[in-house]
């Protein structure tokens, strides 16, 4: 071989190779080994690789099925590949968490007082509501519609026919009877319907509106109503509810509790309430196709209630401009920081976490709110949140900080050889849905009557001591601090 020739050779093996280095370490792969690396084989971990993978379809289309699901069996053998070179050789069965398609069940309450929400001369905000949902619903195939009141009845329509309606009320005036909402019966068969990958969505004023009410207390309604939801979701297991309140034009008659209707026309809030196995919950909070279906637009608040304590998916990042001092990241163990040391000079020490806590479905202000938290720790660290804007996102922070909303910034002074840091989300029931309740809804004209709910928070309290259990965490995370 001549030196021409030997030449042309070399530089054909090395752009080869570099073509092969750059395969194998695709931001996929790189996501992979850091999962395996770490020990973080999780849903939440799935889940986001699955978002890496959906959110370049063209790039990662040998990894996708037919329909844009994830290709279990090509996925597999990509974690195998990347498994195979670490050492010691790694593995993941990703089979537990390769998901069945979903399905959207959507409940549409048909009483009285739902009907002047839907009128000609309105805005048409609560059917555009139930409109934007199954526009998008990523699986807009497995999509069904009932009409509820006394009782569950399905649709008689398509759901094109049900998008086209300008006037669904009057279509569904035969159904059911309208002077009353059964939550009892409604609640117990939506969940008693529900089957793997199902999220059932009720369209509803929130107003628990038993038949035969005339004489009868507010207080022993409340009551009532608040023991009725324990009771009935106490019994389905690994569920989350949330709740969304929107707001909508009203024109006609109001129903309140004492039954002496008057007409009314202004503005009233309702409400989606949206429930679903808790592992659904977190697939479609960590996949961005659903960002619009989970958190309408028009939702003014939003508050996620958990069985159990919430995933939150995170990683430390190990340089970034509210760091102090100096830390390892441990490559056993991505929440073990070792060789910690503070500033030379202010003997500060900091550190950044990136976290997904739009996942958990609350308000920005709650999740920035330091108050809502309590962090423990020998040494009295302190917290402060932020989002993550996209000016943050560059060439050397896009890896750590892709599926992540938040910033969460550690400071204190490392006095002790050790320390665990624990920052918890506490499992409060939300003050909105207070604010938003009232305990008299008999006058229109009181300043609140346009934005509150009668025995809102009634209901959804039951909820919340059915799922809470004694636990005074949402979510948590603990990082381990080693000098």
């Amino acid at each position: 071989m001549n030196f021409k020739h030997l030449i042309s050779w070399f530089l054909a093996s090395v752009l080869t190779l570099a073509a092969f280095v750059s395969c194998s370490t695709s931001p996929i792969e790189r996501t992979i080994r850091t999962a395996l690396l770490t020990g973080d084989t999780t849903q939440t971990q799935f889940d986001s690789i699955a978002s890496i993978i959906k959110g370049n379809a063209e790039q990662y289309q040998f990894l996708l099925n037919e329909n844009g699901e994830i290709n279990a069996e090509a996925l597999n053998a990509l974690i195998k590949k990347v498994g195979s070179s670490v050492r010691p050789p790694m593995s993941w069965d990703i089979s537990k968490f390769v998901s069945k398609p979903l399905s959207l069940s959507i409940y549409f309450e048909r009483s009285g007082s739902m009907v002047p929400y839907d009128t000609s001369t309105g805005s048409g905000q609560l059917k555009k509501a139930v409109n934007d949902l199954i526009n998008f619903f990523p699986e807009h195939e497995n999509v069904s519609i009932s009409i509820v009141n006394d009782d569950i009845y399905p649709y008689q329509g398509s759901i094109e026919s049900f998008l086209q309606d300008r006037n669904i009320y009057a279509s569904t005036a035969s159904i059911g009877n309208p002077s009353y909402t059964d939550f009892n019966l409604i609640f117990n068969k939506i969940l008693e319907a529900q089957s793997e990958g199902n999220i059932s969505v009720l369209v509803t004023d929130m107003i628990y509106s038993p038949s035969n009410t005339q004489g009868v207390s507010a207080t022993k309604i409340f009551n009532e109503e608040n023991s009725l939801a324990t009771a009935i979701f106490r019994r389905y297991k690994g569920k989350s509810v949330i709740l969304n309140q929107l707001t909508g034009d009203f024109s006609g008659t109001y129903y309140p509790y004492n039954n002496n209707s008057f007409t009314f026309n202004g503005t009233r809030p309702f409400y989606l309430l949206m429930i679903a196995d808790t592992k659904v919950m977190d697939r479609i909070a960590a996949d961005p196709d659903f960002h619009n279906f989970l958190t309408p637009a028009e939702a003014e608040h939003s508050f996620r209630f958990n069985q159990a304590e919430a995933e939150v998916s995170y990683s430390v990042i190990p340089d970034w401009e509210l760091n102090r001092g100096r830390f390892r990241i441990s490559r056993s163990d991505k929440s073990t920081l070792t060789n910690c040391e503070g500033d030379r000079q202010t003997d500060v020490f900091s550190f950044a976490i990136a976290a997904d806590l739009k996942s958990l479905n609350k308000d920005e202000d709650f999740l920035t709110g330091t108050e809502n938290y309590t962090v423990e720790s020998q040494n009295g660290f302190k917290i402060a949140i932020t989002p993550i804007e996209p000016q943050m996102i560059n060439g050397n922070t896009r890896e750590i900080l892709r599926g992540k909303s938040h910033i969460i910034a550690v400071t204190g002074t490392l006095k002790s050889p050790r320390d665990e840091v624990t920052i918890s989300l506490r499992n409060e029931f939300p003050q909105w849905i207070r604010k938003a309740t009232t305990a008299n809804d008999t006058n229109p004209a009181a300043p609140d009557f346009a934005w509150t709910t009668f025995g809102l928070s009634n209901f959804m309290e039951g909820i919340f001591m059915a799922f809470s259990s004694g636990n005074d965490r949402y979510a948590s995370i603990t990082i381990k601090l080693m000098k």
